[in-house]
C-alpha cells in the first residue's frame, strides 16, 4: 500500500507540473485535460484518480506554480541580509534570464491578467501565493526601517510583476530589455539600493 501511494503522488507530481508549465505559457484556458495527459505520459481516463475535476487541476497547478515562487523568494532572502536580498530579488526578477523562462517563471506574471478569470480555488490559491510574496518582500522593508512596509512592498511587486508581463508583451528585444532594465534602476533608486547594485 506505501509503495502504491507513492506511485500515486509521483504520478499527481508529474500531472501537475506539466500543467503549472503549460498553464504559464497559455493560460488556464489553454490546458484540455486530454492533452495535458497526453503530454504527461498518461492516459485520459487516469485523471480523476487525481483531481475531481478541470477547476480542481487548476487550483493545484496554481499553488504548485507558487512553491516554485516561494523557492525562488527563499534561494534570494536567505542570507539574513535584508538589502543584499532584496538587490538580488530585483536583479533576478528583472532579468532577460527571467523574462525568456515563461514556462518556469514567476506565476504572478504568468497568469496575474487572467487571475480573476479562474475559477474560485486557483483564484484562492494565486492571492495567498502573491500574499506571500508581498510578505516576503514587507519583511526586509520592516528589517531596514521602512515607513510604510506594507504600502511599499505592495508598490515593488505591482512593478516588478508589471514590467515583467510587458517585457514579455513586447516584440522588439532591444525594447523588452530597456524596460526591465529601467524598472530595475528605478526601484533600486527609491529603495536606496543603487549604491550596493552589482550593476545589473
Amino acid at each position: 500500500m506505501p509503495e502504491e501511494s507513492t506511485h500515486k503522488q509521483r504520478t499527481r507530481a508529474r500531472i501537475l507540473d506539466v500543467a503549472a508549465s503549460a498553464m504559464r505559457e497559455h493560460g488556464h484556458q489553454g490546458i484540455g485535460v486530454a492533452n495535458l495527459m497526453k503530454r504527461a505520459g498518461l492516459t485520459h481516463g487516469g485523471f480523476y484518480a487525481h483531481f475531481k475535476d478541470r477547476d480542481d487541476l487548476v487550483a493545484a497547478a496554481v499553488e504548485r506554480m507558487f512553491e516554485d515562487s516561494k523557492a525562488m523568494l527563499a534561494r534570494h532572502f536567505r542570507s539574513g541580509d535584508p538589502r543584499g536580498s532584496l538587490i538580488r530579488l530585483i536583479d533576478y526578477y528583472l532579468s532577460d534570464d527571467h523574462r525568456r523562462k515563461i514556462a518556469t517563471g514567476c506565476p504572478a506574471a504568468a497568469l496575474g491578467s487572467e487571475a480573476a478569470r479562474l475559477p474560485a480555488a486557483g483564484r484562492e490559491q494565486f492571492e495567498v501565493g502573491l500574499a506571500h510574496f508581498r510578505s516576503v518582500i514587507r519583511g526586509a522593508l520592516v528589517e531596514l526601517g521602512s515607513d510604510h512596509p506594507d504600502a511599499a512592498a505592495s508598490s515593488i511587486v505591482a512593478e516588478m510583476v508589471g514590467a515583467l508581463a510587458l517585457s514579455r508583451a513586447i516584440a522588439d528585444e532591444t525594447e523588452s530589455r530597456a524596460v526591465l532594465q529601467r524598472s530595475r534602476e528605478q526601484l533600486k533608486q527609491r529603495l536606496g539600493l543603487l549604491e550596493q547594485s552589482d550593476g545589473n
